[in-house]
C-alpha cells in the first residue's frame, strides 16, 4: 500500500483574515452538496495547475466532509518526482498546510464591526493544494500516514489489549 498524505483542508468555523479586509470562515457541511455531485477535485502542489499530486477521479483524492471539516486523502505517485517531493516535504514538516480553490454559492455577510465577517455555508470546491503558507495556516494539516507504520501500531495495540485481558504474556 501507498503512502498518503492526508488532514484536513478546512476546518469548519475557524476563521481567516483574508487579504487583511475581512474575516472568512465555513460553516459545517459547506462542500457537502457540491460535493454530493461527484466533481472531479483535484490535488495540485501550491495550486499550480501544472504540477497535478491527483484527482478524485482516478482514486488517488478522496474527500469527505466530518464534524470537524472537510477531510482529504491523497495518494500521489511515488514513482513521479513531484509524488516524490511531495512526500519527502509533508513527511519531514517542510510543508504541513492546504489551501483550497473554491466558489462561494451561498454566504453571509457581517459588517456590524471594524472588519466584515464572512461565513461560507455553501460552496463548490474545485482543487485542494499542499502549500508552505496556507490562509487558513494550523487549522488545516497535511500528514503522512504509513501503511506499515499504520499496520505496526495497529498490531502493538492489538497486543497490549490481549495482554491486559491475559491472552497473550
Amino acid at each position: 500500500m501507498a503512502d498518503t498524505i492526508s488532514g484536513y483542508a478546512i476546518s469548519w468555523q475557524r476563521p481567516a483574515i483574508i487579504a487583511g479586509l475581512f474575516e472568512e470562515r465555513f460553516a459545517r457541511g459547506a462542500f457537502d452538496k457540491h460535493l454530493a455531485q461527484s466533481p472531479d477535485v483535484a490535488a495540485l502542489w501550491a495550486h499550480d495547475p501544472s504540477r497535478p499530486l491527483g484527482k478524485v477521479s482516478n482514486g488517488t483524492l478522496s474527500l469527505r466532509s466530518d464534524n470537524i471539516g472537510l477531510y482529504y486523502s491523497l495518494t500521489p505517485n511515488p514513482d513521479a518526482p513531484l509524488g516524490q517531493e511531495a512526500l519527502a516535504t509533508v513527511g519531514n514538516g517542510t510543508v504541513s498546510e492546504v489551501s483550497v480553490s473554491f466558489t462561494p454559492v451561498v454566504e453571509e455577510w457581517d459588517d456590524s464591526a471594524d472588519m466584515p465577517k464572512r461565513l461560507i455555508t455553501e460552496a463548490k470546491l474545485f482543487e485542494c493544494s499542499l502549500v508552505l503558507w496556507g490562509a487558513y495556516g494550523k487549522d488545516t494539516s497535511a500528514q503522512i500516514s504509513r501503511a506499515s507504520t499504520n499496520n505496526s501500531a495497529a498490531v502493538r495495540r492489538i497486543r497490549e489489549a490481549q495482554r491486559k485481558r491475559g491472552i497473550l504474556r
